[in-house]
């Protein structure tokens, strides 16, 4: 049976900026650590690599696409040239006060990862808010909480990577 990694990208593969927005190549700056150790983590563990991602309105005029793209594309190639490549990415762009269910915690955005051909109990979610954590618990799998946390239900918590 396959395992996931689900990785979260905003606070945990590039570092998140106060305004919460990564909409220009200035403000892209990679979590310390990250390549190397996502480098290791697919040479080394049978894991699909699956990013998602929930960012706010994109496509609306207070984040157009053209703004988001170059950041995305940018950080992906960085990435491929270390060695790393995602199996899959999943973006949700709805705001949270739409509550849709393909929006994290939701689960929707995954429902391919839920028909069986995966082992969840042994699939991981890693980021670095609690709407990551319950991600994890909504799909049955285990999580890996980075930052400072003191009170979380995570299975892992890690200051850095």
């Amino acid at each position: 049976m396959k395992k996931a990694l689900f990785i979260d990208r905003d606070g945990t593969i590039l570092i998140e900026p106060e305004d919460k927005q990564i909409d220009s190549l200035e403000k892209m700056e990679f979590v310390p650590g990250v390549i190397v150790n996502l480098y290791r983590i697919a040479k080394e563990l049978d894991y699909e690599l699956v990013m998602v991602s929930n960012q706010d309105g994109l496509g609306t005029g207070s984040f157009p696409e053209n703004t988001f793209w170059p950041v995305q594309n940018k950080m992906l190639k960085t990435l491929e040239n270390e060695g790393v490549c995602f199996d899959d990415i999943l973006i949700d762009r709805s705001l949270p006060q739409e509550n849709l269910p393909t929006r994290k915690p939701g689960t929707a955005m995954l429902k391919k990862y839920m028909n069986g051909a995966y082992d969840l109990k042994q699939s991981y979610v890693i980021g670095d808010r609690d709407t990551d954590m319950q991600l994890a618990a909504n799909l049955g799998a285990k999580a890996i909480v980075l930052g400072n946390h003191s009170e979380t239900k995570a299975d892992l918590v890690s200051s850095d990577w």
